[in-house]
This record gives structure tokens, C-alpha cells and sequence, in this order.
């Protein structure tokens, strides 16, 4: 199966999690897929949230049948975060006396993920040109404007499905559809992370993801291999 796989990473990074902003606003620890399904809609051109739309803005509508996998680059998956704190100045930011809102935003530091994209339709291909000719319409970033991307060492390649077992996965996955050997496991990293959008709100449907070094012991989807990373895709 052909693929791309190249290198996404940045200074920082700010995935916001919905669920919580009494104090702060927090991020989840990793890119996710509909994040990530923006980021190429910025570097094809697609419009977004501020267009109008029917049921998903176009950069969705257009890329949701993309089949991508996420590899941390980041020993156990889990990166530094930190709490920034700024002032939002702009008149209609707050009621607050002074109309100055105070935001506290908890940052990725120095993220860095080996991402793979099927190459299996239109778009796909249309964004692999655009990523190997070092090419884009708008600026990609990482969840929000003040996290520029970068891509790099981006090329296409085959993958062959793994068929040994006892193997290890270096993607994150749906947890629900692989089991492991658990008894000797090192590490183990999960979260509810956002795997598509809903038809109806367009809000988050999340799916428990996972990553750890214990070996495979049975898997319902495929595992694919590049010869130096075992990845799942969803």
C-alpha cells in the first residue's frame, strides 16, 4: 500500500479540550485526527468554521474519508506541557472591568509526530503533491495560529501488512481493537481523543486511543509495517 510519511512537528502546540475552561483551558496530549484533518484543509486551501456550510465546513467534507496514522515521537507518547498565560486586550474579549481578558492555555512544548496518510483517493493524492513541493494556500499550524507547523522529510512509500506476532505498535490506536500482553508491559499512554465530527453538531465523537510497548496478542484491524515502524490507521 502506498503512503506519505513525513514529520509534523513545532515550538508548541494547543489542541483545546472542550471539556474543561473554568480555570484554564487544557489541551489534549496529542494531535488528533479532525486537528490534524484541518491542518491539511489550510495547506489544500479548504474553507473552515467561518464559512457557511450545510453539514461539515468543506475542509471536513472533503478530507473525512482520509485514513492517517500518528506516531509520537516522544518517549512514552506524553510531551512537556506548560500553563501560558496572556492578556486578550480586543474590546468584545471580555465584560470584565477594562474589557481585558486574562487567558491560561496549557501548551504542548516541542511536539513532534511521524504522521502516514493512505494514499487510496483524490484527495490523498492531492495532498500528498502538495506536501512533497513544499506547497500550501494557507498556513498550517498546530491547533491554533500561534503554533506554526513544520513538515518535513515528506515522502511516499509502501507499507506491507505485518503479519508476525508478539509485535509492537509505535502509532497510536483504537484502543477497543487490539488487545496486548499486558503482564509485560513498560509503558501505557491513553486518552480519549477526538476521532471525527458529528453529522448533526459537528462536535467531537472520541474514541479511548493507546500506546504502549506491549506486544500485540490479538488485533481486529490490520497493522501495516514500513520496516521501521508498526502502524495502525483509522
Amino acid at each position: 500500500m502506498e503512503a506519505l510519511k513525513f514529520i509534523l512537528k513545532g515550538k508548541t502546540a494547543f489542541f483545546k479540550n472542550p471539556e474543561v475552561n473554568t480555570y484554564y483551558y487544557f489541551t489534549y496530549g496529542n494531535i488528533h485526527k479532525p486537528a490534524l484533518l484541518g491542518l491539511f484543509g489550510a495547506i489544500l486551501g479548504y474553507q473552515g468554521y467561518e464559512s457557511d456550510f450545510d453539514t461539515y465546513p468543506e475542509y471536513y467534507e472533503k478530507l473525512k474519508d482520509i485514513s492517517v496514522s500518528i506516531v509520537p515521537n516522544k518517549e512514552n507518547g506524553h510531551f512537556y506541557r506548560k500553563i501560558q498565560y496572556f492578556n486578550n486586550s480586543v474590546g468584545y474579549a471580555s465584560h470584565e472591568q477594562g474589557g481585558n481578558l486574562i487567558v491560561k492555555e496549557q501548551w504542548l512544548e516541542n511536539p513532534e509526530w511521524t504522521i502516514y496518510v493512505q494514499i487510496n483517493n483524490e484527495e490523498s493524492q492531492k495532498l500528498a503533491q502538495m506536501i512533497l513541493n513544499k506547497q500550501c494556500i494557507y498556513t498550517p499550524y498546530l491547533g491554533k495560529n500561534d503554533h506554526l507547523a513544520t513538515i518535513e522529510d515528506a515522502k511516499l512509500i509502501q507499507l506491507q501488512e505485518q503479519k508476525s506476532s508478539d509485535i509492537q505498535i509505535h502509532s497510536l490506536s483504537i484502543a477497543s481493537t487490539i488487545q496486548f500482553h499486558w503482564h509485560i508491559a513498560k509503558f501505557k499512554y491513553e486518552e480519549y481523543l477526538p476521532i471525527s465530527l458529528k453529522e448533526s453538531t459537528n462536535h467531537y465523537q472520541l474514541e479511548k486511543m493507546l500506546l504502549t510497548n506491549a506486544p500485540v496478542k490479538k488485533s481486529d484491524i490490520v497493522i501495516y509495517t514500513d520496516g521501521e515502524k508498526n502502524v495502525t490507521f483509522y
